[in-house]
């Protein structure tokens, strides 16, 4: 048998806050020897998964300017072509797709493109399921069914917060989409290397059987009421004042709020504070130090239905120290 050299490529998608950036980290800090090259896609003009990935030595690249499945396909051939090859190059290719991507379009990609098919090969689609949230998302987008509907291999994740329970509803509702696909539960990331990379999963038979029409170019667009905005400030933050506003926030907007993420100046704290949420769900953590020359400017994304960008703004404003 001829040893196929081209570089194998891992699809980690996930609806959004479902824990795709915690187990890239794990990844990427394993010393598992390989030169990776990471793929970072956003739904919105701002990435702030960059600040998110802890410091690490891989090659990581971001597009923000689009999603991945539909406005920017293109560009991710062109970073494709354009990654280091040979002795010296990558040995493997991440892509984190932005948590409301249609999978099928990037999966085209790797089908449909002669110069992508001579250097790449997909190996897998992993995805990600939170167990507290998947009820709602999976009755509501159709982009959370495709995703399971398409991996090779999908991990529920929170089950703490959801309770065994709901993991155990969750796993079921999972099988009903894709019953091909083996289902395990991780925590904090916690996942072995080798049950994300190298898996060898990839079936176009399967898939053609799922979706006769697979490989027609279709156009894909997102539910029109799904939009991002970001808040910036470039003073310190009052964190009373902010505990306070997110509870609001929470309160009054949070079935609509899919997805909202940042990095935090506050004030008498040397370190950034990174920041995440997914509808009524959030929490901080201190991240690495402000240096003496950058700027502490704070920056929120939000990614949500019809959220009304001024209040957010207001809001905002009033939470300066």
């Amino acid at each position: 048998m001829i040893e196929d050299v081209r570089i194998p490529v891992t699809i980690l998608t996930g609806f959004l806050g479902s824990g795709k950036t915690t187990l890239l980290n794990r990844i990427l800090h394993e010393k598992h020897g390989h030169r990776i090259a990471v793929i970072e896609n956003e739904f919105g003009e701002v990435g702030i998964d960059g600040d998110l990935l802890l410091q690490s030595e891989e090659q990581i690249v971001e597009m923000n300017n689009g999603c991945i499945c539909c406005t920017v396909r293109d560009d991710l051939v062109q970073i494709l072509k354009s990654l280091p090859m040979g002795a010296d190059g990558i040995e493997r290719v991440i892509i984190e797709t932005t948590g409301l991507a249609d999978p099928g379009p990037v999966i085209q990609t790797f089908v449909a493109d002669p110069m992508i098919q001579m250097s790449y090969r997909l190996d897998s689609m992993v995805a990600m399921v939170d167990a507290v949230h998947a009820h709602m998302q999976l009755q509501e987008y159709r982009e959370a069914r495709e995703q399971i509907a398409f991996a090779d291999r999908i991990f529920v994740t929170k089950g703490d917060l959801a309770g065994q329970s709901e993991v155990n509803a969750v796993k079921k509702m999972i099988r009903d989409i894709n019953p091909r696909t083996p289902v395990e539960e991780a925590h904090f990331g916690q996942v072995p290397i080798d049950r994300v990379l190298d898996l060898h999963g990839f079936d176009l038979d399967a898939i053609l059987k799922m979706e006769p029409d697979f490989l027609d170019d279709d156009h894909h667009h997102h539910h029109s009421d799904i939009s991002s905005f970001v808040l910036r400030e470039r003073f310190p933050l009052d964190p009373e004042k902010l505990e306070i506003w997110l509870s609001v926030l929470a309160a009054n907007f949070g079935r609509d709020m899919l997805r909202y993420k940042g990095v935090l100046n506050i004030s008498g704290n040397p370190n950034r504070m990174v920041f995440q949420g997914v509808h009524m769900l959030m929490g901080a953590t201190d991240s690495v130090p402000w240096q003496p020359d950058e700027p502490r400017d704070s920056v929120l994304v939000f990614i949500g239905r019809n959220l009304p960008h001024n209040i957010f703004e207001d809001g905002f404003r009033k939470c300066l120290a």
